[in-house]
């Protein structure tokens, strides 16, 4: 799948646009851990991080539309290393489906195109870090084939 791929329920996968910010903030705060860390207030901060992030080929930040309603979201990025022969390795963040939309499979579909999206930029692993308090999420990505093999750590700055 590329972006443009469409789901089984009609939902495609589109690179987000500005005009999107909005939705996709929603999105964020549509959520325990993001109602806590987003505040949605200032529009000027999230419209200067999507352009930084839509200004750099390494990320895509992709929305679920249906039919113009925005009900889903993530973020890939591309990351050169020298680890593994020099490889690249994918990352995914800030993933979102709606709430009223969860359990319906969209979430696979959009971790789907994901993957395909990284193996077909050249990636030969994919990673993602998750809120330890978010076992639903863990159990749906060990559902996808992501193992825990890692522990990962944060420095609030």
């Amino acid at each position: 799948m590329i972006a443009g791929a469409t789901s089984p329920q009609g939902v495609t996968v589109r690179t987000a646009t500005r005009d999107d910010v909005p939705a996709i903030v929603a999105l964020l705060t549509d959520d325990p851990l993001g109602a806590t860390r987003e505040t949605g207030a200032d529009d000027t901060a999230y419209l200067t991080a999507f352009e930084a992030i839509d200004s750099d080929p390494a990320h895509d930040l992709v929305v679920l539309d249906d039919g113009g309603e925005i009900v889903g979201t993530l973020q890939l990025t591309i990351l050169p290393g020298l680890s593994r022969g020099g490889a690249l390795r994918a990352q995914i963040e800030a993933v979102r489906v709606a709430s009223s939309r969860r359990g319906a499979g969209l979430g696979e579909f959009l971790f789907r195109w994901a993957i395909d999206e990284s193996r077909r930029r050249g990636a030969v692993i994919v990673q993602l870090t998750t809120d330890l308090s978010r076992e639903g999420a863990h159990r749906f990505y060990e559902r996808l084939g992501f193992v825990a093999t890692h522990a990962g750590m944060k420095l609030p700055l």
